[in-house]
Protein backbone atom coordinates (compact mmCIF):
# COMPACT_ATOMS: atom_id res chain seq x y z
CA UNK A 1 0.00 0.00 0.00
CA UNK A 2 1.44 3.48 -1.00
CA UNK A 3 1.83 6.20 1.75
CA UNK A 4 -1.39 8.44 2.72
CA UNK A 5 0.79 11.38 2.40
CA UNK A 6 1.40 10.52 -1.08
CA UNK A 7 1.37 13.78 -3.48
CA UNK A 8 -2.28 13.01 -5.22
CA UNK A 9 -3.65 12.28 -1.89
CA UNK A 10 -2.42 15.81 -0.14
CA UNK A 11 -3.43 17.40 -2.65
CA UNK A 12 -7.04 16.48 -2.05
CA UNK A 13 -6.91 16.68 1.41
CA UNK A 14 -6.02 19.83 1.14
CA UNK A 15 -7.98 21.12 -1.39
CA UNK A 16 -10.79 19.10 1.16
CA UNK A 17 -9.41 21.74 4.31
CA UNK A 18 -9.30 24.50 2.25
CA UNK A 19 -13.25 24.19 1.50
CA UNK A 20 -13.95 23.64 5.09
CA UNK A 21 -12.43 26.85 6.13
CA UNK A 22 -13.24 29.62 3.93
CA UNK A 23 -10.87 33.01 4.52
CA UNK A 24 -12.43 34.97 7.31
CA UNK A 25 -16.28 32.71 7.65
CA UNK A 26 -16.49 29.92 9.73
CA UNK A 27 -18.63 26.82 8.50
CA UNK A 28 -22.26 27.68 8.57
CA UNK A 29 -24.46 26.39 11.63
CA UNK A 30 -26.52 23.35 9.41
CA UNK A 31 -30.03 23.17 11.26
CA UNK A 32 -30.31 19.54 12.52
CA UNK A 33 -32.89 17.49 10.04
CA UNK A 34 -32.72 14.14 12.00
CA UNK A 35 -35.55 13.58 14.21
CA UNK A 36 -37.55 10.55 15.45
CA UNK A 37 -41.13 10.63 14.73
CA UNK A 38 -43.83 9.57 17.94
CA UNK A 39 -45.09 7.20 15.27
CA UNK A 40 -41.78 5.61 14.48
CA UNK A 41 -41.20 2.54 16.52
CA UNK A 42 -39.32 -0.08 14.61
CA UNK A 43 -36.40 0.91 13.54
CA UNK A 44 -35.53 -2.82 12.27
CA UNK A 45 -38.15 -4.90 10.21
CA UNK A 46 -36.52 -8.32 8.57
CA UNK A 47 -35.84 -11.60 8.82
CA UNK A 48 -33.44 -12.69 6.11
CA UNK A 49 -29.55 -13.04 7.15
CA UNK A 50 -27.79 -9.19 6.53
CA UNK A 51 -24.56 -9.31 4.27
CA UNK A 52 -22.73 -8.88 6.80
CA UNK A 53 -23.16 -12.36 7.92
CA UNK A 54 -22.55 -13.88 4.54
CA UNK A 55 -20.18 -11.53 3.08
CA UNK A 56 -16.31 -11.38 4.84
CA UNK A 57 -13.59 -8.83 4.23
CA UNK A 58 -12.03 -10.76 1.74
CA UNK A 59 -14.81 -10.72 -0.42
CA UNK A 60 -14.71 -7.20 -0.61
CA UNK A 61 -12.95 -5.62 -3.38
CA UNK A 62 -10.75 -2.49 -2.60
CA UNK A 63 -12.67 -0.20 -5.00
CA UNK A 64 -16.59 -0.40 -5.32
CA UNK A 65 -19.00 2.08 -7.05
CA UNK A 66 -22.77 1.46 -8.10
CA UNK A 67 -21.76 4.80 -10.37
CA UNK A 68 -19.92 2.04 -12.57
CA UNK A 69 -20.33 -1.93 -12.34
CA UNK A 70 -18.84 -2.87 -15.58
CA UNK A 71 -19.63 0.57 -16.87
CA UNK A 72 -22.62 0.73 -15.98
CA UNK A 73 -23.97 3.38 -13.46
CA UNK A 74 -27.15 2.12 -11.29
CA UNK A 75 -27.78 5.58 -9.39
CA UNK A 76 -30.70 7.26 -10.14
CA UNK A 77 -31.18 11.35 -10.66
CA UNK A 78 -29.71 13.67 -7.68
CA UNK A 79 -31.40 15.76 -5.78
CA UNK A 80 -31.90 19.07 -4.53
CA UNK A 81 -34.14 19.53 -1.20
CA UNK A 82 -33.98 22.99 -0.88
CA UNK A 83 -36.14 23.67 -4.11
CA UNK A 84 -38.41 25.40 -4.55
CA UNK A 85 -37.68 26.45 -0.90
CA UNK A 86 -35.86 25.36 1.83
CA UNK A 87 -36.94 22.13 3.59
CA UNK A 88 -35.43 20.06 5.54
CA UNK A 89 -36.23 16.48 4.10
CA UNK A 90 -33.05 15.05 4.07
CA UNK A 91 -33.58 12.09 5.63
CA UNK A 92 -36.51 11.34 2.48
CA UNK A 93 -34.35 12.31 -0.21
CA UNK A 94 -31.40 10.21 1.30
CA UNK A 95 -34.36 7.24 2.16
CA UNK A 96 -35.75 7.54 -1.35
CA UNK A 97 -32.46 8.00 -3.95
CA UNK A 98 -30.99 4.61 -2.03
CA UNK A 99 -34.54 3.22 -2.66
CA UNK A 100 -34.88 4.30 -5.95
CA UNK A 101 -31.03 3.35 -6.75
CA UNK A 102 -31.77 -0.76 -5.11
CA UNK A 103 -34.66 -0.96 -7.74
CA UNK A 104 -32.78 0.57 -10.68
CA UNK A 105 -30.27 -2.51 -9.51
CA UNK A 106 -32.76 -4.77 -9.69
CA UNK A 107 -33.83 -4.14 -13.24
CA UNK A 108 -30.60 -4.48 -14.59
CA UNK A 109 -29.54 -0.50 -15.06
CA UNK A 110 -30.50 0.45 -18.43
CA UNK A 111 -33.76 -1.55 -18.90
CA UNK A 112 -35.80 1.64 -19.56
CA UNK A 113 -36.31 4.92 -17.73
CA UNK A 114 -35.49 5.19 -14.17
CA UNK A 115 -37.88 5.12 -11.58
CA UNK A 116 -37.96 7.65 -9.48
CA UNK A 117 -40.03 7.97 -6.45
CA UNK A 118 -41.79 10.80 -4.70
CA UNK A 119 -40.49 12.70 -1.76
CA UNK A 120 -43.41 14.71 -1.30
CA UNK A 121 -45.85 11.70 -1.22
CA UNK A 122 -43.61 10.95 2.17
CA UNK A 123 -43.92 14.88 3.24
CA UNK A 124 -47.74 14.51 2.66
CA UNK A 125 -48.52 11.46 4.63
CA UNK A 126 -45.85 10.01 6.71
CA UNK A 127 -45.62 13.51 9.34
CA UNK A 128 -46.24 11.27 12.34
CA UNK A 129 -43.78 8.67 11.41
CA UNK A 130 -41.38 9.55 8.57
CA UNK A 131 -40.89 13.64 9.46
CA UNK A 132 -41.74 17.03 7.55
CA UNK A 133 -39.68 19.77 6.46
CA UNK A 134 -38.40 20.08 10.27
CA UNK A 135 -36.54 16.88 10.28
CA UNK A 136 -37.43 13.01 10.00
CA UNK A 137 -35.40 10.16 9.96
CA UNK A 138 -34.39 7.61 6.93
CA UNK A 139 -35.58 4.21 9.09
CA UNK A 140 -38.77 6.22 9.76
CA UNK A 141 -39.20 6.35 6.01
CA UNK A 142 -38.84 3.25 5.43
CA UNK A 143 -40.99 2.08 8.40
CA UNK A 144 -43.97 4.44 6.85
CA UNK A 145 -43.47 3.43 3.28
CA UNK A 146 -43.69 -0.68 4.30
CA UNK A 147 -46.66 0.20 6.95
CA UNK A 148 -48.68 2.36 4.13
CA UNK A 149 -48.02 -0.41 1.53
CA UNK A 150 -46.18 1.81 -1.26
CA UNK A 151 -44.96 5.03 -2.36
CA UNK A 152 -45.97 6.47 -5.73
CA UNK A 153 -43.49 7.53 -8.57
CA UNK A 154 -42.56 11.08 -8.68
CA UNK A 155 -44.94 11.68 -11.35
CA UNK A 156 -48.00 11.57 -9.42
CA UNK A 157 -46.32 14.15 -6.66
CA UNK A 158 -44.04 16.89 -7.72
CA UNK A 159 -42.02 17.92 -5.31
CA UNK A 160 -42.99 21.43 -3.43
CA UNK A 161 -40.69 21.42 -0.22
CA UNK A 162 -43.59 21.80 1.68
CA UNK A 163 -45.46 19.25 4.65
CA UNK A 164 -48.62 20.56 6.61
CA UNK A 165 -46.45 22.63 9.34
CA UNK A 166 -44.43 24.69 6.80
CA UNK A 167 -45.24 28.91 6.61
CA UNK A 168 -41.66 29.12 4.12
CA UNK A 169 -42.56 30.77 0.74
CA UNK A 170 -46.25 29.21 -1.08
CA UNK A 171 -46.72 26.27 1.48
CA UNK A 172 -49.17 28.33 3.68
CA UNK A 173 -51.43 28.33 0.00
CA UNK A 174 -50.36 24.70 -0.42
CA UNK A 175 -53.35 22.26 0.68
CA UNK A 176 -51.63 20.19 3.50
CA UNK A 177 -52.87 17.00 4.82
CA UNK A 178 -52.85 13.42 3.22
CA UNK A 179 -55.23 11.99 0.78
CA UNK A 180 -55.67 10.38 -2.35
CA UNK A 181 -55.27 13.95 -4.26
CA UNK A 182 -51.99 14.22 -2.32
CA UNK A 183 -50.96 10.47 -3.05
CA UNK A 184 -51.34 10.97 -6.92
CA UNK A 185 -53.06 13.37 -8.80
CA UNK A 186 -53.19 14.66 -12.36
CA UNK A 187 -54.98 18.27 -13.59
CA UNK A 188 -56.49 17.80 -17.10
CA UNK A 189 -56.71 21.21 -18.38
CA UNK A 190 -56.92 24.82 -17.53
CA UNK A 191 -60.51 24.47 -16.61
CA UNK A 192 -60.86 21.36 -14.64
CA UNK A 193 -59.59 21.32 -11.08
CA UNK A 194 -57.09 18.59 -10.55
CA UNK A 195 -58.37 15.15 -9.76
CA UNK A 196 -56.87 11.85 -7.86
CA UNK A 197 -55.66 8.74 -9.65
CA UNK A 198 -56.54 5.49 -7.81
CA UNK A 199 -54.26 3.37 -10.05
CA UNK A 200 -50.89 4.41 -9.77
CA UNK A 201 -47.42 2.79 -10.75
CA UNK A 202 -45.62 2.60 -6.87
CA UNK A 203 -43.21 1.01 -5.27
CA UNK A 204 -43.34 -1.61 -1.88
CA UNK A 205 -40.90 -1.99 0.88
CA UNK A 206 -39.81 -5.96 2.00
CA UNK A 207 -37.43 -5.35 4.84
CA UNK A 208 -35.80 -2.47 5.98
CA UNK A 209 -33.12 -2.17 8.88
CA UNK A 210 -30.43 -0.02 10.12
CA UNK A 211 -26.73 -1.16 10.53
CA UNK A 212 -23.43 1.14 11.42
CA UNK A 213 -19.71 0.34 11.04
CA UNK A 214 -17.68 0.79 7.74
CA UNK A 215 -17.30 -3.42 6.87
CA UNK A 216 -21.41 -4.13 7.64
CA UNK A 217 -21.80 -0.97 5.62
CA UNK A 218 -19.62 -2.42 3.18
CA UNK A 219 -21.32 -5.54 3.00
CA UNK A 220 -24.67 -3.97 2.33
CA UNK A 221 -23.64 -1.71 -0.14
CA UNK A 222 -21.86 -4.34 -1.93
CA UNK A 223 -24.73 -7.27 -1.92
CA UNK A 224 -27.97 -5.07 -1.88
CA UNK A 225 -27.41 -0.92 -3.26
CA UNK A 226 -26.76 2.13 -1.78
CA UNK A 227 -27.61 2.98 1.85
CA UNK A 228 -28.60 6.29 3.89
CA UNK A 229 -26.77 7.30 6.51
CA UNK A 230 -26.49 10.23 9.20
CA UNK A 231 -23.76 12.78 8.85
CA UNK A 232 -22.68 15.94 10.40
CA UNK A 233 -23.21 18.68 7.99
CA UNK A 234 -21.52 21.64 9.47
CA UNK A 235 -18.21 21.51 7.42
CA UNK A 236 -19.94 20.43 3.82
CA UNK A 237 -21.19 23.70 3.39
CA UNK A 238 -18.25 25.50 1.86
CA UNK A 239 -17.03 21.77 0.45
CA UNK A 240 -16.04 22.15 -3.00
CA UNK A 241 -13.72 18.73 -3.48
CA UNK A 242 -11.58 16.17 -2.33
CA UNK A 243 -11.53 13.88 0.14
CA UNK A 244 -12.64 15.35 3.53
CA UNK A 245 -10.52 14.54 6.25
CA UNK A 246 -12.01 16.25 9.53
CA UNK A 247 -11.84 16.32 12.89
CA UNK A 248 -15.47 18.00 13.70
CA UNK A 249 -17.91 16.49 15.80
CA UNK A 250 -19.15 12.89 15.23
CA UNK A 251 -22.72 14.77 16.22
CA UNK A 252 -25.17 13.94 13.24
CA UNK A 253 -27.58 16.37 12.13
CA UNK A 254 -28.09 15.67 8.58
CA UNK A 255 -28.65 12.46 5.86
CA UNK A 256 -27.09 11.26 2.53
CA UNK A 257 -26.63 8.04 0.71
CA UNK A 258 -23.72 6.09 0.12
CA UNK A 259 -23.17 4.49 -3.23
CA UNK A 260 -19.48 3.03 -3.02
CA UNK A 261 -16.10 3.44 -1.40
CA UNK A 262 -13.01 3.61 -3.06
CA UNK A 263 -8.47 4.40 -1.74
CA UNK A 264 -6.33 7.40 -3.52
CA UNK A 265 -3.29 7.22 -2.33
CA UNK A 266 -3.62 5.26 0.62
CA UNK A 267 -6.44 7.32 1.60
CA UNK A 268 -9.38 5.13 1.93
CA UNK A 269 -12.85 7.02 1.40
CA UNK A 270 -16.61 6.29 0.74
CA UNK A 271 -18.68 7.58 -2.46
CA UNK A 272 -21.46 9.81 -0.98
CA UNK A 273 -23.97 11.33 -2.57
CA UNK A 274 -25.84 14.64 -1.18
CA UNK A 275 -28.80 16.51 -1.91
CA UNK A 276 -28.43 19.87 -2.36
CA UNK A 277 -28.16 19.91 -6.05
CA UNK A 278 -25.36 19.66 -8.85
CA UNK A 279 -23.80 22.93 -8.01
CA UNK A 280 -22.68 22.12 -4.79
CA UNK A 281 -19.24 19.77 -4.29
CA UNK A 282 -18.77 17.21 -6.84
CA UNK A 283 -21.70 17.53 -9.30
CA UNK A 284 -23.60 16.94 -5.93
CA UNK A 285 -21.28 14.32 -4.60
CA UNK A 286 -18.28 13.95 -1.99
CA UNK A 287 -15.90 11.85 -0.90
CA UNK A 288 -15.11 11.41 2.95
CA UNK A 289 -12.24 8.96 4.83
CA UNK A 290 -13.23 5.76 5.82
CA UNK A 291 -13.20 3.43 8.84
CA UNK A 292 -12.53 6.74 11.05
CA UNK A 293 -16.25 7.27 11.54
CA UNK A 294 -15.54 11.23 10.62
CA UNK A 295 -18.23 13.54 10.91
CA UNK A 296 -20.50 10.66 12.36
CA UNK A 297 -20.92 8.70 8.67
CA UNK A 298 -20.83 5.30 10.12
CA UNK A 299 -23.00 5.62 13.15
CA UNK A 300 -25.96 5.68 11.73
CA UNK A 301 -27.01 4.25 8.57
CA UNK A 302 -30.77 2.46 7.10
CA UNK A 303 -31.57 0.66 4.23
CA UNK A 304 -34.58 -0.98 2.69
CA UNK A 305 -35.20 -3.73 -0.21
CA UNK A 306 -37.66 -3.54 -2.20
CA UNK A 307 -40.76 -5.38 -2.87
CA UNK A 308 -42.63 -4.82 -5.98
CA UNK A 309 -42.63 -2.10 -8.31
CA UNK A 310 -44.54 -1.15 -11.25
CA UNK A 311 -42.49 -2.41 -13.98
CA UNK A 312 -44.31 -1.89 -17.03
CA UNK A 313 -45.98 2.17 -17.56
CA UNK A 314 -48.46 0.98 -20.07
CA UNK A 315 -50.46 3.32 -22.18
CA UNK A 316 -52.49 3.96 -19.18
CA UNK A 317 -55.80 5.50 -19.28
CA UNK A 318 -56.40 9.03 -17.95
CA UNK A 319 -57.35 7.20 -14.08
CA UNK A 320 -54.56 4.95 -14.19
CA UNK A 321 -56.84 2.15 -13.73
CA UNK A 322 -54.93 -0.11 -16.51
CA UNK A 323 -51.31 0.07 -14.71
CA UNK A 324 -50.90 -3.60 -13.45
CA UNK A 325 -47.94 -4.73 -14.19
CA UNK A 326 -45.71 -5.64 -11.31
CA UNK A 327 -41.61 -7.23 -10.81
CA UNK A 328 -40.42 -8.56 -7.28
CA UNK A 329 -37.42 -8.24 -6.05
CA UNK A 330 -35.17 -11.12 -5.08
CA UNK A 331 -33.34 -10.43 -1.75
CA UNK A 332 -29.44 -11.88 -2.17
CA UNK A 333 -30.14 -13.74 0.87
CA UNK A 334 -32.61 -16.15 -0.74
CA UNK A 335 -30.05 -17.57 -2.77
CA UNK A 336 -26.42 -16.95 -1.16
CA UNK A 337 -24.07 -19.38 -3.15
CA UNK A 338 -26.15 -17.70 -6.24
CA UNK A 339 -25.32 -14.70 -5.21
CA UNK A 340 -21.23 -15.26 -4.29
CA UNK A 341 -21.28 -16.99 -7.99
CA UNK A 342 -22.56 -14.13 -9.46
CA UNK A 343 -20.21 -11.80 -8.09
CA UNK A 344 -17.29 -14.17 -8.84
CA UNK A 345 -16.59 -14.96 -5.40
CA UNK A 346 -16.36 -18.81 -3.80
CA UNK A 347 -19.20 -20.58 -3.39
CA UNK A 348 -18.43 -22.80 -0.19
Amino acid sequence: MRSPHGPSAALDVLVAVLCLSTSGRAAAEHRNEIKIMPGHTKLDNYHLPLPSSYLSDDDLPSDFTWASVHGVNFLTKNLNQHIPQYCGSCWAHGALSSLADRIKIARGGFKSLDINLAIQYVLNCGSSVAGSCYGGSSSGTYEFIKESGHVPYDTCQAYLACSADSSEGFCPYVTSGCSALQTCATCPTFDTACVEIDYFPNASIAEYGTINGASDMQAEIYARGPIACNVNANPLHTYTGGIVNSTESTSTNHVISIYGWGEQDGVPYWNVRNSWGEYWGESGHFRIVRGENQLGIESTCSWATPDTFTEVNYPCYEDGSNCVSSATYKDPAMDIQGFRSSRGLVVN
